[in-house]
């Protein structure tokens, strides 16, 4: 992508820590990974430029020095083409990220057809995630679609709810009322999945809830407007 330089501010400061001189990349990592408790550094590697860090987390990535003591987050531009080093990257790491979702065990979610049920899509959801909620409401606008949901009950207390769903009789049914109407569920305990999805979400840097994979691969954390659904999925269906 070119990117007009005039446009473009250098970094956006986004936070300052402090820390010990970091001797090698080992206690580097070491150092970033307090400030990302609940998430893997996919990525450290020293870049050509300026004596700085690029640090993949959660697919998002951004700049630190060899102390962790900032984090720069922002476009790294080439002079000479005007071309963004950083945008090349980040298309590297989205297409790293692709997930085959017909890999996935679409017979472990709750699914829901509406329409011609043409397009799909798979979400890893939390009940008890503000955002996923706000992202159930959103789908509802989304027609001629299959809709795939994983339960990934990753925060506290999500368990439970996630486990009384899925032993409902009617599992779409307990999820819409839950998500959309606040309706909780009474089914009692039964085997559930759960386990087996979290450890396959942990497998697939699904970091956050909710996390939405197209049919194409692509993988698009957190909550997005009908619109932009909208877009992706036709996207998808077209490759």
């Amino acid at each position: 992508m070119v990117m007009r330089l005039s446009l473009l501010l250098p970094f956006l400061l986004l936070g300052l820590f402090s820390g010990a001189a970091v001797a090698n990349e080992a206690s580097l990592r070491k150092a970033l990974q307090v400030h990302f408790p609940g998430d893997k550094i996919e990525s450290l590697k020293k870049t050509s430029y300026l004596g700085l860090y690029e640090v993949v987390v959660g697919g998002g990535l951004f700049y630190t020095d060899e102390k962790a003591s900032y984090f720069f987050s922002g476009h790294v531009i080439d002079p000479k083409t005007g071309q963004s080093l950083t945008e090349g990257r980040l298309q590297q790491i989205k297409d790293a990220r692709r997930v085959n979702i017909d890999s996935l065990p679409l017979e472990l979610a709750i699914k829901a057809v509406r329409g011609n049920g043409k397009r799909r899509v798979v979400v890893f959801s939390d009940p008890n995630c503000s955002y996923c909620k706000r992202l159930e409401n959103e789908l509802t606008k989304v027609t001629d679609v299959t809709v795939y949901t994983l339960l990934y009950p990753v925060l506290n207390g999500s368990v439970a709810a996630a486990t009384t769903i899925w032993c409902s009789a009617d599992r779409l049914k307990a999820w819409d009322d839950f998500m959309l109407k606040g309706i909780a569920p009474t089914a009692k305990n039964c085997e559930t999945p759960i386990a087996t999805l979290i450890q396959l979400g942990q497998k697939h840097g699904v970091s956050g809830t909710p996390t939405l994979i197209f049919s194409d691969g692509s993988v698009t954390p957190g909550m997005i407007p009908a619109e932009m659904i909208e877009k992706k999925l036709n996207a998808a269906l077209a490759k």
